[in-house]
């Protein structure tokens, strides 16, 4: 069973703290594909995992630690970037005005590979901090686009066939990206909530799916996506759940959340086994 948890608003929709309560509940595996954190508006997490070495952000780390199986964010996150923001009015490597990637970390072991942005300075504190004498530095998104072909694509391709492996696994997306992992195949997904404040709407996976074939792709991060809101235009929830809200205290105890959240998970449960079911073909055999 693959519970696909996204988000209908771009800013803050409440993914994470939905997936934790998700995987207290479920005792599934938690997954979070690509993540990312910005050095300057972010600088507490970043200092946390630069200070052992490391580039994770804190929603593979709560995942992780509401899983409660002893993996590292890592573990979850097979490709991080860190950005700061952008200092001039600049689009930046990847097309962005607000902000520029620095690095990207490919990889959830200790062959991790890290790329570095060679037209963006990088701040000392994460030089200093990560093996980036080793990494490979990118100036063109041509270069970029190469690499990823070799890289990024088959270090995606190797977390799909865990999590499609995986009794019950949960993939947290990021933003408002509606398939966190293209490589993923669609017919694994059996239910898709999709998170934004104040409520979670319902899918079954396969129309959601279908849904992501047709709609439209928009630009992010350089590349050309498909976004929840484009994809939603399409489809009628099967259930629409209030979530409360939850203040910080709560947010951070998974049973907390997992008692808050209960009639949403029912929701996203019942279609899971409605969707994990196999089709009833005595209709057709009785023509």
């Amino acid at each position: 069973m693959l519970l696909l948890v996204v988000g209908a608003d771009r800013v803050d929709a409440g993914k994470t703290t939905f997936s934790v309560g998700l995987l207290e509940r479920t005792g599934a595996r938690g997954y979070k594909p690509r993540a990312g954190n910005d050095f300057w508006f972010d600088h507490d997490d970043c200092q946390r995992a630069l200070a052992d070495g490391r580039l994770y952000g804190k929603d593979a780390a709560r995942l992780a630690a509401a899983e409660n199986r002893g993996r590292d964010p890592e573990a979850l996150n097979p490709v991080h970037r860190l950005w700061r923001p952008t200092p001039s009015d600049g689009a930046g490597l990847l097309g962005r005005h607000d902000r520029e990637f620095v690095v990207d970390r490919i990889g959830r072991g200790e062959d991790a590979l890290y790329v570095r942005n060679a037209t963006a300075e990088t701040p000392a504190a994460v030089s200093e901090a990560l093996p980036l004498e080793d990494a490979t530095p990118v100036e063109t998104v041509e270069e970029f686009n190469t690499l990823a072909e070799e890289r990024y694509v088959p270090a995606f391709a190797d977390l799909a066939t865990e999590i499609e492996t995986t009794d019950v696994a949960v993939v947290e997306s990021y933003s408002d990206i509606a398939q966190p992992l293209q490589s993923l195949d669609p017919a694994a997904v059996t239910a898709v909530a999709a998170v934004e404040p104040g409520r979670v709407r319902i899918y079954p996976g396969d129309r959601y799916c279908r849904a992501c074939e047709i709609a439209s792709s928009s630009p992010k991060d350089g590349a050309l996506e498909k976004r929840v809101p484009d994809v939603l235009e399409y489809l009628d929830p099967l259930d629409r759940v209030s979530l409360p809200p939850l203040g910080s205290d709560a947010r951070a105890d998974p049973s907390t959340i997992a008692d808050a959240y209960s009639e949403a998970y029912d929701a996203l449960l019942a279609a899971a086994r409605q969707g994990s079911r196999p089709p009833d073909r005595s209709a057709g055999a009785s023509r």
